[in-house]
């Protein structure tokens, strides 16, 4: 059974009662285009269930999302749509702008001139290896062993 949530766009989308530009539509996931898109053919990969976090999706929706991408991918270089390259931009919390508390994974047509920039202003001097072991190990010491996802 699908989970949805009642003032969630997507799940609106999902289940019919709101307008989308579909793409492909199928057990697990649903592909729109983007009403506010970066570039030309931007798309948005859904999970049909309503699942906020990256943590929380289904490993195999995950899966899913991830093997959708690359046949879009495919797609944009037969569709004739400007296309020289792909981005796929996951926003996983409002600090990483995410805008739609639903998951979703932009796949965004790239080429020459688009204007589209991703900018990574406002980082430090380069971390030295002790922090940078320092982190691997505080991350890794924070994983499931068990493979599984783990939600806060």
């Amino acid at each position: 059974m699908t989970s949805r949530a009642a003032d969630c766009v997507f799940c609106d989308i999902v289940a019919g009662r709101a307008p989308a530009s579909v793409v492909l539509d199928d057990d697990r996931v649903i592909v729109i285009m983007d009403i506010r898109p970066v570039t030309s053919g931007h798309m948005l990969v859904i999970p049909k269930d309503h699942v906020r976090d990256l943590a929380d999706i289904e490993p195999d929706t995950a899966s899913r999302m991830i093997h959708t991408a690359q046949r879009l991918t495919g797609a944009l270089e037969q569709s004739g749509v400007p296309h020289e390259g792909t981005n796929l931009f996951y926003a996983d919390g409002e600090a990483a702008f995410q805008e739609v508390f639903h998951a979703h994974l932009h796949v965004i047509p790239r080429f020459p001139g688009d204007g589209f920039r991703i900018s990574a202003t406002g980082w430090s001097d380069q971390p030295s290896r002790d922090e940078l072991d320092e982190n691997a190990m505080t991350i890794r010491d924070a994983l499931d062993p068990s493979g599984e996802s783990v939600s806060s």
